[in-house]
C-alpha cells in the first residue's frame, strides 16, 4: 500500500520571520536562502502578507511590493507563493472598506502571488465573504480559514470540534469561492484530539477532492503531535519551517516532521539531505540577526493564555523598545481573564493584540479600569460577531468608556471608501497617485506616508560581527580607568524621569527616583488638563500644535504599541497649552503628553 504524500508549505520566510524577528528582516539578506529552498525541491512557499507587509514599510525601509517582485523573480514562474490576509482587515490592523479589499487582491496578484490564505479572528463568516470573492475575482487561489485555539481553563461555549464544523458549514452555505480550506491555530494550543476530530468531521462533509490544510505553531511544544493528528484525521497539507526559525514560536521543523512520519501511512516525499543543505543556507543568511530567547523556547503557559507565536515576539520586542519587558509574564497571565470575558475571538492578529493590550492595561492600571479602544470595539461588535457574547459587565464598561452602543450590523457597511482619502493624502504630499501608493497609504497610514516621503526609520535587530579578540584589543587601547575614588553621585534622566544614582567604591550601583522639583524652584507650570499616555508606546505623529483649539474626543497624537497604532484623544475642549513630546519619542503609561485648557 502506497503512502499518502502530505503537501507542505514552507513558512520560513513569512511566519518564521514574524514569529522570531517580529517580521523585521531585509530582503537582501534572505533571498539566497530562498534559492536554496527551491533547489531542495520545495515548491510551495509563504512569501508575504500578514505582518510581513506593514513591517517592511514600518521597520525595514523597503516596499513590500518590491519584496514580492524579487521573491517571484528568485523562485521562477512555477513555484506557488502564498500570502496571509485577515479578512476585511486584509494586511492592515484596522478594517478596510470594500475598495481597499478589492485593491489588496488586485495588487497581490500583480506582484506575483499565487494564493491568499484568508482568515477572520472572530470566525464571523460575513468578514470572509467579500474578501474571498475579490481574491477569486482577481485570479488568485483563495484558501479560506477556520481559526482555532484552545480556551483558558473553565471556559466553554466555543472552540470545540463541533464549533469549527459549524463554521465550516456556514462557509459552504455562504457559497464563498475557495480553492482549499485551512484550519489555522496561531497559538498552537488546540489539543491534538480536537484537531483529529475536526479534520475527521470536515473530511466527511466536503468532497474528496477538497484540499484540507492545517497550520499551527510550536509555542507550547505541541506542533508535531497536532500535525500528526491533522494528517490522521484527513488533512492533505501542513505548514512547516526550516532552521533556524523552526520550532518555538514558529512552525515545526521539516526534518523533524519527516522523522515523525516514519512508520506511518504518510510521507512528505522530500529528500532530507537537500532540506539539510537548504537549512544550512538559511542559517548562514540569518547569522547576523538577533534571536530573542523567547522565540526559541517552549512556553507551556500559552495554553492558559493563549498567545500566538507570531505576536509573542512582536510584543516582546515592542516591550524591549518601551522598557517594559519585566511585565511580560504578568500580562500573559492576565490574558486568560481578558480572553475569558471577551467573547472567545481567536487569539490571532488583530484580536491577539486586542487581548494583549487589554491585559497590559489590566496589569498596569487595574482590572477593567481602562478599556483599550480596540478591545472595547470588539466586545461591542464593531469588528463582527464574537463567537459567544462577551461578558455583559465588560460590554457595559466598554460602552460607557467608549460612549458607543452595541453594534450588530455588517462592519463593512459603516466604512467609508478608502481610495478617495488615500488619493487626497498623496496629492497633498505631491506623491504619484498609483495603485501601489494608494494601498500603502490605506494600509500603513502615517508610516506608509513616511516611507513614500523617504522618512522611514529602519529598526532591524542584528548582532555585531565584532570578534572577541577585537574587543580585547579595543579594551587595551581604551582610555585608562580613573583612579579609585569615593562614592559618586549622579542624576540621570530616563524617559523624562530623573533618578539619583550612587556608585560605591566597590562598584555597587543604587538608583532611586529623584524628588519632584518643588513648585517654588520650578518654572511657572502651565495650568490645564493633563493628557497622559494610556499605554507605553512610540509617538508616531502629533496631530495638533500649541495654540490649536480642540474639542472633546479630538485626536491629538498617534501612538504605536504592540503592533497597533491608536489615537489619544482630548478629554475636554479648549486650547493646546503645551506639548510634552516629540515625534519618535518613547513614552510610558501615564507620561504627560499634552496640556489642554
Amino acid at each position: 500500500m502506497s503512502k499518502k504524500v502530505i503537501q507542505i508549505m514552507d513558512t520560513s520566510f513569512r511566519d518564521g520571520f514574524q514569529s522570531v524577528f517580529g517580521a523585521r528582516v531585509l530582503t537582501d539578506d534572505f533571498l539566497p536562502a530562498v534559492k536554496a529552498t527551491v533547489d531542495a525541491g520545495i515548491t510551495n512557499i509563504e512569501a508575504g502578507g500578514g505582518a510581513r507587509f506593514q513591517s517592511l514599510f514600518f521597520y525595514c525601509g523597503e516596499s513590500a511590493f518590491d519584496m514580492m517582485d524579487r521573491f517571484r523573480a528568485e523562485v521562477g514562474p512555477d513555484v506557488a507563493l502564498q500570502t496571509l490576509a485577515r479578512g476585511i482587515n486584509v494586511v492592515a490592523l484596522s478594517q478596510c472598506p470594500r475598495d481597499i479589499i478589492d485593491l489588496h487582491a488586485k495588487m497581490f496578484k500583480k506582484h506575483g502571488m499565487t494564493t491568499i490564505r484568508n482568515f477572520d479572528a472572530l470566525n464571523d463568516v460575513r468578514n470572509l465573504e467579500y474578501s474571498g470573492e475579490r481574491i477569486d475575482h482577481h485570479g488568485l487561489n483563495h484558501q479560506v480559514v477556520v481559526s482555532m485555539m484552545d480556551l483558558p481553563p473553565g471556559c466553554t461555549g466555543a472552540h470545540t470540534a463541533e464549533f469549527y464544523i459549524d463554521r465550516l458549514k456556514q462557509i459552504l452555505a455562504a457559497d464563498i469561492p475557495f480553492h482549499s480550506i485551512c484550519f489555522k491555530d496561531a497559538s498552537g494550543t488546540s489539543n491534538p484530539r480536537k484537531v483529529f476530530d475536526t479534520f475527521k468531521a470536515a473530511r466527511e462533509i466536503v468532497s474528496d477532492d477538497t484540499i484540507l490544510w492545517f497550520h499551527t505553531h510550536d509555542t507550547a511544544g505541541l506542533a508535531i503531535s497536532q500535525n500528526l493528528a491533522a494528517v490522521e484525521g484527513g488533512a492533505d497539507g501542513i505548514d512547516l519551517a526550516k532552521a533556524p526559525v523552526s520550532g518555538g514560536t514558529c512552525q515545526a521543523d521539516i526534518l523533524s516532521m519527516i522523522h515523525a512520519l516514519k512508520g506511518t501511512d504518510f510521507t512528505l516525499d522530500l529528500d532530507y539531505e537537500k532540506i539539510l543543505v537548504a537549512s544550512e543556507a538559511f542559517e548562514e543568511a540569518m547569522k547576523d540577526y538577533f534571536f530573542p530567547p523567547e522565540a526559541k523556547m517552549i512556553s507551556p503557559t500559552v495554553t492558559l493564555s493563549p498567545m500566538p507565536g507570531g505576536a509573542l515576539t512582536a510584543n516582546t520586542m515592542m516591550m524591549r523598545d518601551t522598557g517594559t519587558l519585566h511585565l511580560y509574564a504578568d500580562v500573559i497571565k492576565e490574558m486568560s481573564e481578558v480572553v475569558r470575558r471577551g467573547g472567545f475571538g481567536t487569539s490571532v492578529t488583530p484580536v491577539s493584540q486586542f487581548y494583549f493590550q487589554q491585559a497590559y492595561l489590566n496589569v498596569t492600571q487595574g482590572r477593567w479600569k481602562k478599556i483599550n479602544p480596540s478591545y472595547g470595539n470588539m466586545v461591542l461588535g464593531y469588528f463582527g460577531r464574537t463567537p459567544v457574547p462577551a461578558d455583559p459587565e465588560i460590554i457595559k464598561i466598554a460602552s460607557e468608556q467608549l460612549e458607543k452602543p452595541v453594534f450588530t450590523e455588517n462592519p463593512l457597511d459603516i466604512l467609508e471608501p478608502g481610495i478617495p482619502k488615500a488619493t487626497k493624502i498623496l496629492e497633498e504630499n505631491n506623491l504619484p497617485v498609483n495603485d501601489e501608493n494608494l494601498f500603502i497609504i490605506a494600509s500603513c497610514e502615517q508610516k506608509g506616508l513616511d516611507f513614500l516621503l523617504g522618512n522611514a526609520v529602519t529598526n532591524i535587530r542584528k548582532i555585531t560581527d565584532e570578534k572577541v579578540a577585537d574587543k580585547k584589543e579595543a579594551a587595551k587601547t581604551a582610555a585608562p580607568a580613573p583612579a579609585a575614588i569615593g562614592p559618586r553621585d549622579y542624576t540621570i534622566t530616563v524617559n523624562n524621569r530623573p533618578y539619583n544614582v550612587t556608585v560605591s567604591e566597590a562598584g555597587g550601583v543604587q538608583a532611586t527616583p529623584a524628588a519632584a522639583v518643588t513648585p517654588a524652584a520650578a518654572a511657572d507650570p502651565v495650568k490645564g488638563t493633563e493628557v497622559e499616555a494610556p499605554t507605553p508606546g512610540n509617538v508616531v505623529k502629533i496631530l495638533v500644535e500649541v495654540g490649536s483649539e480642540v474639542v472633546t474626543d479630538q485626536p491629538l497624537v498617534v501612538l504605536e504599541a504592540m503592533k497597533m497604532e491608536s489615537e489619544v484623544k482630548s478629554p475636554c475642549g479648549g486650547k493646546v497649552l503645551a506639548i510634552h513630546i516629540s515625534a519618535g519619542d518613547t513614552v510610558q503609561s501615564s507620561d504627560p503628553l499634552f496640556t489642554v485648557g
